[in-house]
């Protein structure tokens, strides 16, 4: 594994001042496409909580988020190590935090004491609430967020239940939306010479995210239909069980429904008046998932890819998680891949999933212990003039 960057990001520098999930996940992204990424970790936060195998800290989501990066542990409440961090954010391109506006103030690390220091600084500041609202100092965790941006309404609606969605989503759309703004904020940079700050507010993003098809009907003033996504509100949407496992079938038009069924050996089910038209009618989406789930076990998994593939109809077999490292596809396309990291023995790292055919990213450092490249920043702040 080299330490040589590679990527489109190749000479930006990123500081990760940030904790949990979304700034650093964010962080990992960038430090894949190439930007030097240093984060700043307390030696009062490097408890990193969960499951380890060898050292504690160094969990398997701590593994997942903090490649790519070096660490460096600096008191940000001591007056000689917090100037030690102020230096280094001179050198920075990006900042990306989700402390707390007062706490960062207390610190003389909100964004005008910064961008007197650095202006070209692009200041990248999450938080699960926007600053200007009666919310701004809450505190917020995925499953607040997926509460306020209406994601477990339309998880009981469609499953009759308040249900969170069991996957932390709110901090890795938010992730990813730290990453895109960052990337827009430093073309506005290379073009104008400006800096920014830019506010990442989870709840905002969620809601965003949530309603591109949700909102629907209330697109219109006055509304021509309810809220909820018809086809993903249907009870019935859900992957169906084959002969030996699990898959997703989704016929798409008559033709295609018309061909599931007759190669399921229920040529009766084809010559439905439902399938027959010249597209499928909204309102026949439940039964006609109820009618796909009564087929499905007719073949294997394999069976019906091959059957699916043949007739266009989109289908792919439920990744199970415990067998995802034997998967063909995963395995071809280098999305797990076993590495040795030097304290915790060999680990499976999540590969890069975009592709650029002049500038690949890469995987150059796996996740740093905390604080284990403090004398190597240090003394490469002490060359810089």
């Amino acid at each position: 594994m080299t330490h040589t960057a590679t990527g489109p990001l190749d000479g930006v520098r990123v500081i990760d001042l940030s904790t949990v999930v979304m700034g650093p996940y964010a962080a990992q992204i960038l430090g894949d496409l190439g930007a030097d990424v240093i984060k700043i970790e307390s030696p009062a936060d490097t408890v990193r909580v969960g499951r380890f195998r060898t050292t504690p800290g160094m969990t398997a989501l701590n593994l997942n988020v903090n490649r790519n990066k070096r660490s460096i542990a600096l008191n940000l409440k001591d007056e000689e190590e917090r100037e030690q961090a102020l230096k280094l954010i001179d050198t920075a391109d990006v900042l990306i935090t989700n402390m707390r506006p007062g706490a960062l103030g207390r610190l003389g690390m909100d964004y005008a004491d910064l961008a007197a220091r650095n202006p070209g600084l692009v200041y990248a500041h999450a938080q699960g609430f926007r600053g200007d609202s009666d919310r701004a100092g809450h505190a917020a965790y995925d499953e607040t967020v997926q509460a306020s941006s209406g994601l477990v309404d339309v998880a009981n609606r469609a499953l009759g239940k308040p249900v969170y969605l069991p996957t932390i989503i709110g901090d890795k759309v938010s992730s990813l939306t730290i990453a895109y703004t960052v990337l827009a904020a430093l073309v506005h940079r290379d073009r104008t010479g400006e800096g920014q700050r830019v506010e990442i507010p989870m709840t905002d993003t969620l809601i965003a995210f949530n309603l591109v098809e949700h909102l629907a009907g209330h697109v219109f003033e006055p509304a021509e239909g309810p809220t909820g996504f018809g086809p993903s509100m249907n009870p019935g949407h859900q992957a169906v069980h084959t002969k030996d496992g699990m898959a997703c079938v989704i016929p798409y038009n008559p033709q295609n429904f018309r061909d599931f069924f007759h190669a399921a050996g229920r040529p009766e089910l084809a010559e439905d008046p439902r399938v027959n038209g010249d597209a499928i009618d909204g309102a026949d989406h439940e039964a006609l998932a109820a009618m796909i789930a009564e087929c499905a076990p007719a073949l294997t998994t394999e069976e019906w890819t091959e059957v699916c593939a043949k007739h266009s109809i989109p289908m792919a077999p439920v990744l199970e998680l415990d067998h995802a490292q034997d998967d063909e596809y995963v395995r071809d396309g280098h999305l797990l891949d076993v590495v040795e990291h030097p304290s915790e023995g060999s680990i499976r790292t999540i590969g890069i999933p975009v592709k650029f055919s002049r500038t690949p990213g890469s995987v150059r450092r796996l996740a740093p212990l905390p604080g284990q490249d403090t004398e190597d920043v240090l003394r490469e702040l002490a060359t810089i003039r």
